[in-house]
């Protein structure tokens, strides 16, 4: 990395790697020699249509997904998913089942109350969202269309360490903060979604991956851009996609294939979130109040514990080229995204700030 740049923190639009940058700056004028920018090229074109299919096939390998699922690039964010999942999961039910561990699952569950009955299994509101019961004392409705899940939380700093079981309901996940950054089974699930902004690339797509059986059941109400089956019809372009940010997904992709593949991401993930965790644990002045078998590799929140320092150790940190790591305006404190393309330099450089912060 450049040490000129500084690191940033930023929950999201994310820090990319610099090869990646500088890659789409040198190709940003005549992209795989057709003379024009990728922003210019035309998405039915033969060379776009060829780059996407290369897009969605370098995914599948990076997370083995199984030919019977069906991979779909859209518009709309996270947030468009909390309408799509109910929409064309129900089918002929009437009630969903939701695990709410913060914001956005919260937020996925209130959007999901206007389509169907919602019965909440798992409530973390009352642990301040700090821990999550064990998922064998959950709640979970037999008769729901599906159990819905956010695997990693990034207001909060909770994610999941292993798959929680649905009891035979279909396994929905939202995975927009960590997807990429450890291999899973994606046979356990019905549906999973991720925002690029994250570990994928820039805002403006996200990726949603349904198997087969799912497609075709969506509620008669579904408009058009929310069924799932009409976009795997066009091959996520029931529209015109934006073709400069699937671009750039796929750099992102090569990137993590050159770098040795999901479970290297993985490794860095863990490596870069341990340190991190240890020297808080080690401090006096801050604090991670989440429950350890449930912290983010991905998110890291701590405290102060002199609250009156916080603006200063924002002032000086983002002086020090530590960029965002303000905490979210409904939680306070600080965080910090510790996503694929943060090098372990910047925790390093992050350490070493807290601890001059800490000794003055």
């Amino acid at each position: 990395m450049n040490n000129k740049r500084p690191y940033n923190f930023s929950s999201g639009p994310s820090m990319m790697p610099e090869s990646v940058l500088l890659k789409a700056q040198a190709e940003l004028l005549n992209w795989n020699g057709t003379g024009i920018s990728m922003l210019e090229l035309q998405h039915r074109s033969k060379d776009f249509i060829e780059l996407a299919a290369k897009i969605t096939e370098d995914f599948r390998a990076l997370l083995q997904i199984p030919k019977e699922y069906k991979i779909l690039f859209l518009q709309g964010g996270a947030r468009s998913q909390f309408s799509m999942v109910p929409l064309n999961l129900l089918g002929k039910k009437s009630k969903a089942d939701y695990v709410v561990t913060g914001i956005w699952s919260r937020m996925a569950k209130e959007e999901a109350e206007i389509y169907a009955k919602v019965n909440v299994v798992e409530d973390a509101k009352e642990s301040h969202y700090t821990t999550i019961r064990n998922p064998a004392e959950w709640s979970i409705d037999k008769d729901a269309a599906y159990l819905h899940y956010a695997d990693n939380e990034t207001v909060d700093g909770l994610e999941f360490d292993t798959i929680p079981d649905s009891r035979g309901l279909a396994l929905v996940c939202d995975m927009s903060s960590n997807i990429l950054s450890r291999p899973f089974d994606m046979s356990r699930y019905a549906l999973i979604y991720a925002g690029a902004q994250k570990n994928m690339g820039p805002a403006g797509i996200t990726l949603a991956v349904v198997h087969e059986d799912f497609l075709g059941h969506a509620l008669p109400i579904t408009p058009s851009m929310f069924d799932y089956e009409k976009h795997v019809k066009a091959e996520s372009m029931q529209n015109t996609p934006p073709c400069f940010v699937w671009y750039m997904v796929g750099l992102m992709l090569d990137w993590v294939k050159a770098a040795g593949g999901v479970s290297e991401m993985e490794k860095r993930a863990k490596l870069r979130s341990q340190k991190l965790y240890q020297y808080i644990d080690s401090s006096k002045l801050y604090v991670n109040p989440v429950n350890p078998l449930y912290r983010s590799r991905m998110n890291i929140v701590f405290d102060l514990h002199d609250t009156s320092l916080n603006e200063r150790f924002i002032k000086e940190s983002a002086a020090a080229g530590l960029l965002c790591v303000k905490g979210h305006v409904k939680r306070g404190g600080m965080r910090v995204a510790l996503y694929n393309a943060m090098p372990e330099a910047g925790v390093d450089a992050l350490i070493d700030f807290m601890k001059d912060f800490a000794h003055e």
